[in-house]
């Protein structure tokens, strides 16, 4: 049986997604790159039912597509790098009746339909579920587009940059107070959020970049995307695995966000990043120039020992200080109360 022949993907978009039709969509997302069974699909899938039940608010009048054979067979005409004219001529024999809105009909669709093979969020509408940045694919392939948004040249020096075993997930909040926020928007990883510099976004899907080895992608990107997860969250790491247990429970992280490989000392260098060099060097900046603002950031930031023992001797010191003008004051006050109320022998 060919794969486009599936029964399970003729299931309508807003159904729950059961462990067959789950097998069969992966399958055919990514056929041939290899077993999955180790993976963590959760996440994954519980991003594709959220970007397909919200495309089809409305009864579903914003796109054409209603089943998974449906979506699959655009991601089919994607990965075969059709450009998007002819994959737009393609869809219009879904259309039942004419619609004045057939344009903006079928980009919507095409554009789901990208978001769900690829994790970015293609297009600007407002039927998307939009996740921090979109990306706008007008014309041509999706290969030459993603090609041309991830080779921007490096602009930030990295002359002074070293990542050390502290920089990671867990200090990032216990000592810099920068707080992660997950996304499921590949582009918008590592991007801190500017409000106030406080908070970094990371793409949590371990398991997706492990499995995919689409063309789609320039050569190089998911690995390196994974390198950057082992840099933030390493292996076997008892403070990074207390970290991620103190999550809200509602969060649903992929469970091999942890298992992205053990980094040797030349993958820890900065010019090894090519995609990710200038996102990486501005959260390190923030790391590093950051300062305590509570007394649980100071005892636990120890990148400076003379700082951090200077200012605990300090704050001994201070306690001491007073603590003895206590004894002091009251070791006086009784004395005061003596002379008055003297006892009686």
């Amino acid at each position: 049986m060919k794969l486009s022949s599936l029964p399970s993907l003729q299931s309508p978009l807003q159904e729950e997604i059961d462990s067959r039709i789950r097998e069969d969509i992966i399958g055919r997302l990514w056929p041939g790159e290899g077993s999955s069974e180790h993976l963590d699909w959760e996440p994954f899938l519980s991003y594709y039912t959220k970007q397909c039940k919200h495309a089809l608010h409305d009864r579903g009048k914003h796109i054409l597509t209603r089943t998974h054979q449906q979506i699959l067979d655009i991601t089919d005409q994607l990965g075969e790098l059709a450009i998007r004219e002819a994959i737009k001529s393609d869809l219009k024999q879904l259309f039942t009746s004419k619609s004045d809105r057939e344009q903006e009909i079928l980009n919507n669709s095409i554009d789901l339909a990208a978001r769900l093979y690829l994790m970015i969020s293609i297009g600007d509408s407002k039927y998307a579920v939009s996740s921090g940045t979109p990306l706008v694919w007008g014309e041509g392939n999706l290969e030459d587009f993603l090609l041309e948004y991830f080779n921007d040249p490096q602009v930030l020096s990295d002359s002074n940059i070293k990542f050390e075993k502290t920089f990671n997930a867990y200090n990032l909040e216990r000592i810099a107070g920068i707080k992660v926020k997950w996304t499921d928007n590949l582009i918008d990883h590592l991007r801190i959020i500017e409000a106030d510099d406080k908070t970094v976004e990371i793409f949590h899907h371990a398991s997706f970049l492990k499995h995919v080895k689409n063309q789609l992608f320039p050569a190089g990107l998911l690995r390196e995307t994974l390198r950057t997860l082992a840099l933030l969250f390493p292996p076997h790491d008892p403070d990074t695995e207390k970290f991620l247990r103190k999550l809200d429970g509602n969060t649903v992280l992929d469970k091999q966000l942890t298992n992205c490989g053990q980094l040797r000392l030349s993958e820890r260098q900065i010019e090894t990043y090519a995609f990710w060099h200038d996102r990486l060097i501005l959260l390190k900046q923030a790391f590093d120039q950051s300062r305590p603002a509570t007394l649980s950031h100071w005892w636990h930031d120890r990148r400076n020992g003379v700082q951090w023992y200077t200012f605990w001797v300090a704050v001994v010191v201070l306690f001491l200080t007073i603590f003895f003008g206590m004894v002091q004051s009251i070791e006086g006050a009784l004395q005061v109360y003596k002379a008055y109320h003297p006892t009686v022998a």
